[in-house]
């Protein structure tokens, strides 16, 4: 294989998670809806269902400029709450304890990246609080409605990437 594979678009968006396991499917579902906003900007943005395939995924992450990770996040607050979480906050908010209930959480992903020096220059997380992480399909009331935020905060990251990248 040669070193002059072309470059992937600029932008990845990742969801990750289990959508067998109720809301820690909010990053499946979340990916497929900003796939459909972004399907004419594969040459900026590429959106990607990673489900749980943990770090099988570090070969997809690597040439990037930006890394926006969609994933169910436990950080105590009430169920359907938003947050969003850059650079090292990200790694320091995962790496210590799993908060999904799938391998590789974001955290992992990008502690391994960062160690295999390919880390994106921009990586950001826009996670959801999960009510119910348990067998069953179908995502809780609260996470189904925190998705219209969870998706306006994580198209307002991707257009605010894509306008630093024209202007590099």
């Amino acid at each position: 294989m040669s070193g002059s594979a072309e470059a992937p678009p600029p932008v990845l968006v990742l969801g990750l998670g289990n959508e067998l396991l109720g809301d820690d499917g909010f990053g499946p579902v979340l990916i497929r809806e900003i796939e459909r906003k972004y399907e004419e900007s594969a040459s900026e943005v590429e959106c990607l269902d990673g489900g749980t395939q943990g770090l099988a995924l570090l070969g997809r992450i690597s040439r990037r400029k930006a890394l926006i990770i969609l994933d169910a996040v436990m950080t105590g607050q009430a169920p359907g709450t938003v947050s969003v979480f850059s650079g090292d906050d990200i790694f320091l908010k995962s790496s210590h304890r799993s908060t999904t209930a799938h391998e590789g959480n974001a955290g992992e992903l990008i502690a391994a990246s960062r160690l295999l020096q390919e880390l994106p220059e921009q990586i950001f997380l826009v996670g959801m609080e999960p009510e119910t992480v348990c067998t069953r399909l179908g995502l809780s009331q609260p996470v189904e409605d925190g998705l219209p935020l969870a998706l306006e905060r994580a198209c307002r990251l991707i257009e605010s990437v894509r306008r630093e990248l024209t202007t590099i």
